[in-house]
């Protein structure tokens, strides 16, 4: 099963409090909608400029997730990295 890790950019002196906020609903779209998935999170990328928050999908469930959510990127996820 190919996995795809999709992301969802913030640049902003609050980017990071935003990844935080935006992996909650994540959490809740994926649940609402009953969408399995194998992790989520954010991390920062540059201290007070720029944060992501992403959720990592099988493929077979990513046009559903990008379609609603609309990431501005993804990339494939492998689980032992």
């Amino acid at each position: 099963m190919k996995l795809l890790k999709l992301i969802w950019d913030f640049k902003s002196d609050t980017a990071l409090e935003t990844a935080k906020h935006y992996e909650i609903h994540l959490k809740e779209f994926m649940a609402m909608h009953q969408i399995p998935y194998t992790t989520s999170g954010f991390e920062v990328i540059i201290e007070n400029e720029h944060a992501i928050a992403f959720v990592v999908v099988a493929q077979e469930h990513m046009l559903q997730v990008r379609d609603a959510l609309k990431p501005q990127r993804g990339t494939y996820y492998n689980e032992t990295t």
